[in-house]
């Protein structure tokens, strides 16, 4: 068994498109997961699990159907699962995402959007 460090700055300069998660670590069946927002999300939602939305750079908005949060570097909030929601970005902004090995980004939605799952960098 290898054990080793992930260099979250290094993970991030390997890729520049936006809506496409890749993955960097798995802990039991969840996955961490590296991706970078700019622009307007599609509404989405997903039925059995939580995700939640960690900013390590710059600011991001997360709108729901009574309220829009905002969320700065350093800031976490976790989407409850059901929750129909819609993440955007008006700069490039850099997000930690962590759920359950196998969520689909745009959750049962289906969307030009929709990233190939199990991406790793």
């Amino acid at each position: 068994m290898s054990i080793q460090k992930v260099q979250i700055a290094d993970k991030l300069s390997l890729f520049s498109d936006h809506w496409a998660p890749r993955v960097i670590a798995e802990m039991n069946h969840d996955q961490f997961k590296l991706v970078k927002f700019l622009g307007s999300f599609v509404w989405h939602q997903h039925e059995d699990t939580d995700e939640t939305f960690l900013v390590l750079h710059g600011s991001m908005c997360i709108e729901f159907s009574d309220q829009t949060i905002e969320l700065q570097a350093g800031e976490l909030l976790v989407v409850p699962k059901g929750v129909q929601h819609r993440p955007y970005a008006d700069q490039e902004c850099h997000v930690m995402l962590i759920e359950p090995k196998g969520i689909i980004n745009t959750g049962e939605t289906g969307h030009e959007l929709t990233a190939a799952n199990n991406v790793w960098i």
